[in-house]
């Protein structure tokens, strides 16, 4: 397989046997398909697991709590969590299929490293510089179905930032930077196929992005959104419940701006009650009777939360609030 210039080519990687624990993945893939310097290898997830012991028995209901750093949505039998790889996904990617019954497949420990063992391995045993890339499928919050995504990446460059560059109309690009790895993942499922036991694929036409030996480049990590920055931290209904709470610890992105949380509470206000911005504090001066002014604390209370911001103990009248950025 060798494709013409400026193009790509992705075949499955066929003849590979059964996957069991301790297993030599590098050796299986390297007896199954012919890899040359600047390949990328698309490898799934589970049988990485399979190969590193990452087999429980159990179901998977039973193996998610310790698969979970928190709980992003829940919607009947579907739970949606952040994993502690940061990954958000169903029942933190932990898979029952293919698989003996009664037994689970949790994600590799640590992807991006499985990936740079995986990769090494194979230098040693063909003398290749090949990039690895290891997958695992998600859904998409808009969008129904799943598609394959990276979760550990070793010899790439995960993303190709555009920042700076210009289009051919000399519009300045500012934010473009298409996340290789994970359109690398989704291309070679598109040959691997759910139903067709073929957990790898052979991407042959990047070897531009393919890293020098020795060099791993920062992993499929760096494409996991800080938290800080997510704006979809929780489900809708999750969100709500967290603001009553009075809880934005964790799932509400990094505290707003005194300026954008007195316009949305001087919006919330009753209309004789006051939100000014005095400094990095927000207060509000309640009017009403005490039955008006009850509701609209625990309204703005609320909201605030929602924002970050909480309110800030305080031995003035019950009427006048005052907001500050809660603390991490």
């Amino acid at each position: 397989m060798s494709p013409r210039p400026g193009t790509v080519a992705v075949v499955p990687v066929d003849g590979l046997p059964e996957v069991t624990p301790g297993a030599d993945l590098a050796a299986l893939l390297a007896g199954a398909c012919d890899l040359r310097d600047g390949d990328v290898l698309v490898v799934t997830s589970k049988v990485v697991s399979k190969a590193e012991h990452r087999v429980r028995a159990g179901s998977r209901e039973g193996a998610l709590a310790d698969e979970t750093d928190r709980v992003v949505a829940r919607r009947g039998g579907t739970t949606i969590v952040r994993t502690r790889h940061g990954l958000v996904m169903a029942a933190a990617g932990i898979d029952a299929s293919n698989t003996p019954a009664g037994t689970v497949v949790l994600l590799p420990a640590d992807p991006d490293a499985s990936a740079q063992r995986l990769r090494g391995s194979l230098a040693d045993v063909t003398g290749m510089n090949v990039a690895v890339v290891v997958t695992d499928t998600a859904g998409r919050a808009w969008r129904t179905g799943q598609t394959d995504i990276a979760i550990g990446a070793a010899g790439l460059e995960v993303v190709h930032d555009h920042a700076g560059l210009t289009d051919p109309h000399g519009n300045a690009l500012v934010v473009t930077a298409p996340a290789v790895a994970d359109e690398l993942a989704a291309a070679a499922d598109l040959v691997k196929r759910k139903l067709d036991r073929r957990p790898a694929a052979l991407v042959r036409g990047l070897s531009d992005l393919v890293l020098p030996p020795g060099r791993h480049g920062p992993g499929a990590a760096s494409l996991v959104r800080p938290e800080a920055q997510d704006l979809f931290g929780l489900g809708a209904r999750e969100a709500v419940l967290a603001a009553l709470r009075g809880d934005a610890s964790r799932g509400f992105v990094a505290p707003a701006p005194p300026s954008e949380v007195a316009d949305a509470l001087a919006g919330l206000a009753g209309p004789t009650s006051v939100v000014r911005r005095e400094g990095e504090v927000v207060t509000a001066l309640l009017a009403g009777s005490d039955e008006e002014r009850g509701a609209e604390r625990s309204r703005l209370c609320t909201a605030a939360t929602a924002f970050g911001w909480c309110l800030k103990a305080t031995t003035d009248a019950e009427h006048l609030l005052r907001f500050t950025q809660s603390t991490p």
